[in-house]
């Protein structure tokens, strides 16, 4: 993998709130899955963090675009851009020629054959020559340290930002999941809405999403209570400033109808698992992954809903990278990816 490397192997996350990337074993990439394109000329100026600061504050000639939108492509081309420039950021600088790329790509347990083709040909049309595909949750059960060849139950959750998704894991393959359009999104919009109707204030997606980050929760009452969060927005009664703090408490109520949600699909799955899974599921716990898993209270609020032991992946945020970086080092060996050559 040196400077005049012919292959350059790439394990992605390709999420619907930030792309990851790593190469050689690191995470070279962790940026914002937004792109920032010229409405004039259709050319990409600015890919993740760039793009980011645009948002909610372009002008009438750039447009920002979040290419995927539920754990799928929702624009092929903008998807393509942005997959160029993140890909470009890990190139050397002093590289003669573009090397060919191998990909593994982790995308959503409920993607359709038309999703699947759709992330593949981004992928290759970004430059990859060799595209391999592996299931989020599998991705999540390799990045908690779950063994998932074994023929023992383990089940992962993994909380994107587009879905969620849960599934019990054995012998290589799932068993049986859910994949619900409920997750870090749709928890930033509950709060945008939450303060909008309750305090007659209108804040932006990004307030919302830093509000989420700060003072999430899933329960009412916490061992530690975070800092309230003081916000000034625009009054909607007066279009005049107003300030307002908000508790975790409010927030854990504003996000209440969404993790119910969230628990239902939970117990569909304990319901359908066989027998014998769900008591090595009952014995090893079951595992957090994804931004969501950094909602404060949320594995105790699960495991008070089930009775069964909730464990917070390390890391979380890149437990899923992790994965799909261990299943490129094993690409011949793990007979679950989706292989495309």
């Amino acid at each position: 993998m040196g400077l005049f490397s012919l292959t350059q192997e790439l394990a992605i996350d390709l999420g619907t709130a930030n792309t990851l990337i790593v190469h050689n074993d690191k995470v070279v990439v962790d940026e914002p899955s937004i792109v920032a394109i010229d409405v004039m000329s259709n050319k990409c100026i600015a890919v993740g963090k760039e793009a980011k600061l645009m948002e909610g504050k372009t002008n009438q000639n750039i447009r920002t675009i979040r290419p995927l939108k539920d754990g799928v492509i929702a624009d092929y081309t903008a998807t393509e851009l942005m997959l160029r420039g993140m890909i470009s950021k890990i190139r050397t600088a002093g590289s003669l020629f573009a090397p060919s790329l191998k990909m593994v790509i982790c995308i959503p347990s409920g993607s359709t054959n038309v999703d699947t083709r759709a992330v593949r040909e981004s992928a290759e049309h970004a430059g990859a020559r060799e595209v391999a595909m592996i299931f989020e949750p599998m991705a999540a059960a390799l990045g908690a340290g779950l063994d998932v060849e074994e023929p023992e139950g383990n089940m992962v959750i993994d909380i994107g930002g587009g879905t969620s998704e849960i599934a019990c894991i054995s012998l290589g393959g799932i068993v049986c999941s859910q994949s619900i359009n409920v997750a870090g999104d749709v928890f930033t919009e509950n709060i945008k809405d939450y303060v909008r109707q309750q305090h007659n204030i209108n804040i932006g997606i990004r307030t919302a999403e830093d509000i989420k980050c700060k003072i999430g929760a899933a329960v009412s009452q916490l061992d530690e209570e975070p800092e309230e969060y003081v916000i000034t927005g625009s009054s909607i009664l007066t279009a005049l400033p107003q300030t307002v703090s908000l508790n975790y408490n409010e927030i854990s109520y504003a996000l209440e109808q969404s993790l119910v949600k969230l628990d239902d699909a939970l117990m569909k799955v304990l319901e359908s698992m066989p027998p014998e899974l769900y008591s090595d599921v009952y014995r090893n716990g079951i595992y957090l992954a994804g931004g969501g898993a950094l909602i404060k209270g949320l594995d105790r609020r699960l495991s008070e809903k089930t009775g069964i032991p909730f464990h917070i992946a390390e890391d979380p945020l890149r437990a899923i990278v992790r994965g799909t970086n261990l299943a490129l080092k094993n690409i011949n060996r793990f007979s679950f990816l989706l292989r495309h050559v």
